[in-house]
Parts: structure tokens; sequence; C-alpha cells
């Protein structure tokens, strides 16, 4: 949520293609240091619901311009935040994990902003749990997502190349953020980046209107 706002100001052409691929790496690290707790059931409802999500946000990412995308992100950033902070909890049951996996892989492959959803679902889950559970979820549906793009035409060859020049970047992300763990305040930590994600996409949206 705070990334592709970001990406879409800076370099559009980068998302959701370069997003999608860093997040693949960076969550295959987070599923390997919390190994074996993994919801590893719920994850494959979800990605049952993932898969006709992400051909249709493919789709999107054809049809749509760059700057109706640009909307698009601004629009779940916001929406996102919204919910995340009236502090919805809808029931973990099998039906509602696999349209969260659809809505994810539609707003995912549209926009590289697929975590609501599943965050919204799976909230309830331990720490530890949610984030293995989270993380073996987007491996493969970034992956999925990553074929739906490449079989639409819709993976360039910049966008890889700027995956390449920032993938140092999330690799000291990745090594920073377990030490830094232990020290941040949860609450202060989420209240920041909800700020960091809306100014993002306050900007983004006032950026197309001028």
């Amino acid at each position: 949520m705070i990334a592709a706002p970001v990406f879409s100001l800076v370099d559009p052409a980068l998302a959701p293609t370069a997003v999608l691929l860093l997040a693949t790496g960076v969550t295959a690290t987070v599923l390997v240091r919390e190994r074996g707790r993994a919801d590893l059931r719920g994850c494959g409802w979800a990605l049952v619901g993932r898969l006709p999500g992400a051909p249709a946000g493919a789709l999107l990412v054809v049809a749509l311009p760059a700057r109706c995308l640009a909307l698009l992100v601004a629009a779940v950033v916001l929406t996102g935040v919204t919910v995340s902070a009236a502090g919805y909890v809808p029931r973990r049951r099998r039906s509602s994990v696999v349209l969260a996996g659809m809505a994810s892989g539609l707003m995912g492959t549209a926009t590289s902003i697929g975590g609501l959803p599943m965050a919204m679902v799976w909230q309830r889950l331990s720490g530890p749990e949610l984030r293995a559970t989270m993380s073996a979820f987007f491996l493969a549906g970034s992956l999925m997502s990553l074929a739906a793009l490449t079989a639409a035409g819709a993976v360039a060859p910049h966008a890889l190349r700027g995956t390449a020049l920032l993938a140092p970047a999330a690799v000291v992300g990745v090594l920073v953020a377990r030490p830094l763990t232990r020290r941040l305040n949860v609450r202060r930590t989420r209240t920041a980046a909800a700020a960091l994600a809306v100014a993002g996409a306050v900007t983004l949206v006032v950026r197309q209107f001028l």
C-alpha cells in the first residue's frame, strides 16, 4: 500500500510488474524465516479464489490507460486504509477466504495491492502464523499474477530492468526488518504506515488532475 503509489508517481511503467517481482523475493524470505507456521489449508482455498482473479486483473492492466490505473491504485489504497481504520473483521469461513483470494488476485494483478482482503480475513491469526500464511499465499499468488501479466503481454523489459536495480534495496529492507521488529511500537508503526499510504495515494490523485 505504500510502495505502489510511490512507484506510480516516480515511474508508472514499473507498476505492477516490479512491485510483484520484488514482493516475490520478500515473501519467500519471510516464509523461510517463519517456516512451519503457515495455515496451508487456508492458503490453498485462498489460491483457489486467486486463480480467476489474476487473469481478470491482467485484462484490466491491458484495457485501462495509465491514468485510470493510477487512480485505481489510489482508490484501493484509500479503501484499504478506511476499512482497516473501521476495524471490520469478517468471519474466517471457507467461502470468505475464497472470495478474499479472488479479490486479492484481481487487485493484486491490476495494482500490485492485493494484501487488504487477505489481511482482513486472516487478521485473527497470531503474528508468526499470519506472516507465514500471508507470505505463502503471496509467494504463489504473485507468481500467478506475473504469469497472467506475461500472457497478456503486460510485462515490459523496462520493468524488469527497474526490478534488477531495486532488488538490492529490497534485500537491505529484509535484513533491517528483523532487528527493527523488536524495537518498533506496533500501533504507532501501523498508524505511520497508513499515513504514508494515504499521503502517497492523495498525491497520486492530485497529480492525475493537474
